[in-house]
């Protein structure tokens, strides 16, 4: 198919309404439609065969950007599929969608708000003007004053209430206001301050809190209280608790102050908590909780690095927003690495994402992008309320390498289900030993190549093996993956990488067309909670009134309560 023939196709008019209802569903848009024939063409072609047809396929499907190097020659994609791809972003308006969004317009149009974690991120003499305010003084001068208090905790300056230097600091959050830090303070611990233990806790579960301050100095140990609302029933019962145990070996309500911070828009209720307010760190509306671990929820990442080192980070993160936002969309990391998620997801049926990153300092990357990817993109219906036509998101999963290679592997090589692998490694170690890193490596590129190519009967008999073992020894091959590699893990790095997937997330989102900044679907199992809550105080016996197996759960559940007090 010639591309002329696709520029000619109707495009979204409007860069930030999502498209008239009377717009056709994607699966209908043409656009859509010559992927669907494309796929019949090619959908049953082998990479043995793509890289027999192109011996330089490996050196032509690549692209560097922000100090990363991303292949993705073993997915299976042709030059025409490529194009095609690209042909849909455009004719879905992404092109449009991205610029609004850098330009702070309302892009989570469920919310009426803008999107702009961009902001976080750019330099202090950019404007970029939200309600009739250009946000980047106030986003500077928050990352001032996080620098100013992270450099007096690092330093020993800042001391507990009893004079004790701060040795111990705990976040409590929940979702974006703990994943980002658990997995930045852990990707990036190599640049870690010595002697400074950190903690988090986020679960509901009292044994988290609990596990968390067990054997711990009070009077050397500060929270930070991470909740936007100052309302969050997880974080506060968290927060509640170990303001507990602070006054139980500090004895003074006083103490409070100088133990706790919050990061949080809530002075009020900040306030009547015993945190004061001088030490509460703005957030804004237009950060997301799953985009927000580069603003002040990221307080406890600047305290383990350094304020230096943060800005490291944010300098890798800006760096990428500048290649997505500029770099044509054929050669734009981000977007390829969006479309060959839908290509895998809605054309060859892979409904999951394995994230594999060969670098035990990256072992929450994955949980991470579990809250980035199926938050933002885990919806059934498109930003104008109609039903979507297709799959959204995969499931996200993974662990790291070598780990995985002796858990999950087997599935990935001989199972019956397709699933997409992304492999994130790195040219050198922050701990080389000997040639250790080398061998890690090495399990890195042997298992994308098995993946890709896999082990025919035929090579399998050629090599002596047994006729009764062959069936059970052959691997199919075909599975796709990309590869991700960097010199090595660094702030810069760590930030380059996590905007790559936000903005292939953003990307897939405007091709599904739908809301990748809402989660109402978080909000009900939130309502009923408290609703089961009060009814579980409720001394009362009211007459329970959830569904048959809810009622029967809660009864059982009372029952053994009442039998254990």
């Amino acid at each position: 198919m010639k591309r002329t023939a696709q520029s000619k196709l109707p495009r979204f008019s409007s860069p930030l309404a999502p498209p008239p209802s009377s717009t056709p569903a994607l699966v209908e848009r043409p656009a859509w439609q010559a992927l669907v024939d494309h796929h019949r063409n090619i959908g049953t072609r082998h990479l043995r065969e793509f890289f027999a047809d192109d011996p330089q396929r490996g050196e032509r499907l690549q692209v560097d950007a922000a100090g990363l190097y991303f292949d993705y020659s073993k997915n299976r994609v042709t030059d025409d599929t490529l194009a095609l791809l690209v042909d849909l972003a455009e004719h879905c308006g992404l092109r449009e969608r991205r610029d609004a969004m850098f330009r702070g317009e309302s892009v989570n149009a469920t919310e009426k708000r803008a999107a702009l974690h961009t902001a976080l991120r750019a330099p202090a003499d950019a404007s970029i003007v939200v309600d009739g305010v250009n946000v980047v003084p106030e986003v500077h001068a928050v990352l001032e004053r996080m620098a100013n208090f992270a450099e007096r905790v690092r330093s020993g300056e800042w001391r507990g209430h009893t004079g004790k230097v701060i040795r111990n600091v705990i976040n409590i959050g929940i979702g974006g206001s703990d994943l980002g830090p658990v997995m930045a303070c852990e990707a990036l611990r190599h640049y870690g301050k010595s002697g400074l233990h950190l903690g988090f806790v986020s679960n509901l579960d009292p044994t988290d809190v609990v596990e968390a301050t067990r054997g711990l100095d009070a009077a050397e140990t500060l929270f930070i209280v991470c909740s936007k609302s100052f309302r969050t029933l997880d974080t506060l019962t968290n927060a509640h608790a170990a303001r507990a145990w602070s006054l139980a070996q500090l004895g003074d309500e006083r103490a409070i102050a100088s133990h706790f911070v919050a990061v949080s828009t809530n002075t009020e209720a900040v306030a009547a908590f015993g945190i004061d307010p001088a030490h509460m760190f703005a957030l804004w509306d237009w950060v997301g909780g799953r985009y927000s671990m580069d603003s002040a929820i990221g307080l406890i990442t600047m305290i383990a690095v350094g304020p230096e080192h943060f800005r490291a980070m944010l300098a890798g993160f800006r760096a990428m927003d500048m290649h997505f936002h500029s770099a044509p969309l054929a050669r734009n990391m981000p977007v390829l690495m969006g479309l060959l998620a839908i290509w895998n997801n809605n054309f060859l049926g892979a409904q999951t994402l394995a994230v594999l990153p060969y670098n035990q300092d990256l072992k929450r990357f994955p949980a991470y992008l579990q809250q980035l990817t199926m938050e933002s993109n885990g919806k059934h219906v498109t930003a104008s309320s109609q039903a979507v036509s297709t799959p959204t998101s995969p499931i996200v999963w993974g662990d790291t390498g070598t780990n995985g290679q002796h858990s999950f592997f087997q599935l990935l090589h001989q199972g019956t289900r397709l699933v997409a692998c992304d492999f994130i490694g790195f040219s050198h170690s922050q701990n080389p030993l000997g040639d250790q890193h080398d061998l890690l490596m090495a399990n890195l590129f042997a298992q994308s190549e098995a993946l890709a190519f896999g082990k025919t009967a035929q090579a399998l008999m050629a090599e002596g093996v047994d006729e009764t073992q062959v069936a059970q020894r052959v691997c199919r091959g075909n599975r796709p993956t990309n590869t991700l590699l960097a010199d090595r893990l660094t702030p810069h790095t760590l930030g380059a990488l996590v905007a790559l997937y936000e903005h292939s997330v953003f990307t897939q989102g405007v091709i599904w067309n739908i809301d990748s900044f809402d989660q109402w679907g978080v909000e009900l199992g939130k309502r009923l909670a408290q609703r089961i809550a009060t009814e579980l105080a409720d001394t009362g016996h009211a007459p329970l009134t959830h569904d048959s197996s809810t009622n029967a759960l809660m009864r059982r559940y009372e029952q053994h309560r009442k039998e254990s007090s």
